[in-house]
């Protein structure tokens, strides 16, 4: 008998809306989609359609409004605040198309700002974030303020600070948006080494080279998401 798919990830019906100055406006419109452990799933669309919002929710670091999401067979949609904030600490990693570094800080400083909210020992938590910074090929800038690094090599660092705790589910909202070619393929290459090793990935890209790189393609319009 077949061995069952383990999900990471599924969403059914997911809703999601905000409150502006023009009234409510419903970004998440009964959104669904399942990935499984070691997946490589692909979301475009245009801007403005619901993709980050999407990932947010996915992430854990916004709750739904409605529908239901689960994280490893878990049902996470009706946990709390600080509940999720657990789950998101060491299962889900993010990397967004801002890099989010504190630019007078260092590589190594800002990689290991992935461990403040955690209880980790200051010298284990140094181990990590250098391995972290090699693994994405960086060892050599750890000592370097983020101010002074290419927007490829900054983006490495934003990488490797998701990967200082190794997740299960990473979350990549267009990451290589900022980057000149050679930077993307570098950070693209990473991320297909990653998805080889097991860890399951949903990227959000513009870039339709990208599509063909994963095992599931989805597409967001008017905050509807669609396969192919």
């Amino acid at each position: 008998m077949a061995e069952a798919r383990q999900e990471r990830l599924r969403l059914e019906g997911v809703r999601k809306a905000f409150r502006g100055a023009a009234g409510e406006v419903e970004v998440l419109r009964g959104v669904s989609l399942a990935l499984g452990a070691g997946e490589f799933g692909v979301i475009t669309g245009p801007s403005g359609s619901g993709k980050t919002t999407l990932l947010m929710v996915a992430g854990l670091l916004q709750a739904a409004d409605g529908g239901t999401v689960w994280f490893d067979g878990r049902e996470v949609s009706g946990l709390g605040e600080d509940e999720r904030t657990e789950i998101r600490k060491h299962g889900v990693g993010m990397v967004f198309q801002k890099f989010c570094l504190l630019p007078h800080r260092s590589a190594l400083d800002n990689v290991m700002f992935r461990f403040r909210y955690l209880d980790h020992p200051v010298r284990e938590a140094l181990r990590l974030s250098e391995a972290a910074l090699e693994r994405v090929g960086l060892a050599t800038k750890a000592k370097q303020a983020a101010r002074l690094l290419s927007a490829g090599e900054m983006q490495r660092v934003a990488i490797a600070r998701a990967l200082a705790l190794p997740p299960k589910l990473l979350l990549a909202d267009e990451p290589t948006g900022n980057l000149d070619p050679d930077s993307a393929a570098r950070v693209m290459e990473l991320f297909h080494e990653l998805n080889r090793e097991g860890m399951s990935m949903v990227l959000v890209t513009h870039n339709p080279e990208w599509v063909a790189s994963g095992t599931t393609h989805w597409t967001m319009r008017d905050g509807h998401l669609a396969r192919g």
